[in-house]
């Protein structure tokens, strides 16, 4: 009698989370070649940490696509402001964005961002499929604001009106592993800023791969219990959190829902990644950061990979906390040796955008890694969504980005709608 041998328990995964804590500036996102030159440029500073003996999970930063809205008219740039930048490229693009504007009923700041979205997607997510192949690296790609799409006779269209706040992670061989939209949206993210589109709760999903059960949790979802417990009850054991955080670092925050509830900003941040992985049963978060000023705007922070105390039992934290066990690795802030909190404050607001200290944009990078190990997943394989499949069409090359029809405008109309969205722009406070 013959029989096949027993297989025997699944292997224990054993891989590496990389988190890649880079700076930006406007010139990154100019062009297509210098978007994909800054790209690379965090892909080639992981490379010295990458593993050879296993896995390796490379995690980037938040709304790092955002800028591409720069693409093709760089001199934007040197108007200063974001604001600013936004009024003249709403102007140089008129006959591209009032259609958008009119046609699916947005804001002028979603229309101006809609009316490139193809292109700059395209950009976007072929860049990072690319890197996560010639790296052969699982890549969460941080993330970027995207539209929704879905596959048609016409091939894959853009869902009228719909600019979310997206994460899409690939696999080493470049193949789209799945993607997640932000459910809680900051104030500048909302009406009043980039005007984004809040992603659906129950949209949310955990994603099994050799690295990880991975879970999305944009910026501030990772702060938010419902995000948290949904994606803990999906069997999530890794966290994923990118983040751009658009305030000196060593300012005071009060986080919406309450944001009377004002502290120190890092002290706030434990609230996220570090608390999840001590008070959930998500072992691991991986938190990127991205630092630089941005026109006028300032960003600013400490990556952290985070896991069980028992595993990082060292006691250390971020500037103006207490130390503490739970960080597998820290980046250090640009002042190490300084432990006043009035000193740490001041030196916050010295690096921010327009201070005119010497110390101004003068921000950390870095790049961090832990290895990790977790059980064979029990997670099943979520089913894709309309849009994840019309995404790994186009990225196979099996359809092209239909176009959209265009709305008939006379010339006069362009004139009088143009100048009401400016004024309506102008009003808007732009991240």
């Amino acid at each position: 009698m013959s029989g096949s041998a027993p297989s025997g328990p699944a292997p224990v995964r054993r891989f590496r989370a990389v988190a890649v804590q880079p700076q930006w500036s406007a010139q990154d996102f100019g062009s297509a070649p210098a978007f994909r030159r800054w790209l690379r440029s965090q892909l080639e500073a992981a490379r010295p940490h990458l593993a050879a003996d296993r896995p390796t999970l490379v995690v980037l930063t938040e709304l790092n696509g955002l800028p591409l809205v720069l693409r093709g008219d760089g001199w934007a740039a040197r108007l200063g402001t974001f604001e600013r930048a936004a009024a003249a490229l709403f102007v140089r693009r008129l006959g591209r964005v009032l259609p958008v504007l009119l046609r699916e009923r947005v804001s002028p700041i979603r229309a101006l961002q809609l009316a490139g979205s193809d292109e700059n997607a395209a950009l976007y997510l072929a860049t990072c499929r690319d890197l996560a192949r010639e790296y052969g690296v699982y890549l969460c790609s941080g993330s970027t604001p995207l539209p929704r799409y879905r596959l048609t006779s016409r091939g894959v269209e853009r869902e009228a009106g719909t600019l979310t706040n997206q994460t899409v992670i690939f696999g080493p061989q470049g193949e789209l592993i799945g993607c997640t939209d932000k459910v809680h949206l900051t104030p500048d993210e909302e009406a009043g800023g980039v005007d984004l589109t809040p992603g659906r709760l129950d949209e949310l999903r955990v994603f099994p791969t050799p690295v990880g059960d991975l879970g999305v949790a944009i910026s501030l979802d990772a702060f938010r219990a419902d995000v948290i417990e949904r994606l803990e009850a999906q069997g999530c054991t890794v966290l994923l959190q990118p983040d751009a955080n658009a305030a000196p670092w060593t300012s005071l925050e009060g986080l919406p829902p309450d944001p009377a509830h004002v502290r120190d900003q890092p002290l706030a941040w434990l609230e996220s990644s570090w608390q999840v992985t001590q008070r959930t049963r998500i072992p691991y978060a991986v938190n990127p950061m991205v630092v630089g000023n941005l026109l006028d705007l300032t960003f600013d922070g400490q990556s952290a990979i985070a896991g069980p105390a028992a595993e990082a039992p060292q006691p250390r934290s971020y500037v103006l906390t207490d130390p503490r066990p739970g960080f597998l690795a820290l980046a250090p802030w640009v002042a190490p040796d300084t432990t006043a909190p009035e000193e740490l404050r001041e030196i916050g607001q010295q690096l921010a955008a327009r201070s005119g200290h010497p110390r101004e944009n003068q921000y950390l990078t870095t790049v961090l890694h832990a290895d990790l190990e977790l059980p064979p997943t029990t997670c099943p394989v979520p089913p894709a969504t309309p849009h994840e499949d019309a995404l790994r069409a186009w990225l196979a090359g099996e359809a092209t980005l239909g176009r959209s029809p265009k709305a008939r405008l006379g010339g006069w109309a362009l004139v009088g709608v143009g100048v009401l969205a400016l004024a309506l722009l102008g009003r808007k406070r732009n991240r």
